[in-house]
């Protein structure tokens, strides 16, 4: 691997770090809740080189219930693509994660259909408070002898 190459990928991974920090404050406390709605976001490939190659991505959307006690249920997974358009309703009718357990969904390496900016929307509801569920995405993808891995954590969208 040229330096050259190695470069671009370290420049596309810290870009990537820096650009999905989520800064907490001491004292911050999220509490429990009765359900949200999460935004994740996912990219199904990001962009490498100075022509800016499209580098493709493997990208598994992970919901972890990590209240120790109670369940949680799962009523949306929807899958965006980049200008915002639906691609796939994952969810037909709601799926019950039990306490500690985890769900994922994958979407595989050769669909591009989502882009750079692709984002899933996961909406959830627990019978009483509960630990609010770890929502993320994992990329990952290889190229020739190239490896890229990074993962994007959801954040809660605040109804109005």
């Amino acid at each position: 691997m040229s330096y050259k190459q190695l470069s671009a990928i370290i420049f596309v991974f810290l870009s990537i770090s820096i650009l999905s920090y989520q800064p907490s404050y001491a004292g911050e406390h999220f509490g429990l809740s009765g359900g949200q709605n999460i935004y994740v976001p996912a990219y199904s490939h990001i962009y490498s080189g100075n022509r800016e190659r499209p580098f493709l991505l493997t990208v598994t959307l992970s919901i972890r219930n990590i209240d120790p006690k109670h369940s949680i249920k799962i009523i949306v997974v929807d899958y965006y693509e980049t200008q915002g358009q639906l691609l796939k309703k994952y969810i037909k009718t709601p799926v019950i994660l039990k306490p500690l357990e985890s769900l994922r969904y994958v979407i595989p390496e050769r669909d591009e259909s989502g882009g750079s900016g692709a984002n899933f929307m996961v909406e959830w509801k627990a019978d009483k408070p509960v630990n609010p569920p770890i929502v993320e995405s994992i990329m990952i993808g290889t190229q020739t002898q190239q490896g890229v891995s990074f993962t994007s954590r959801g954040r809660v969208i605040i109804p109005e």
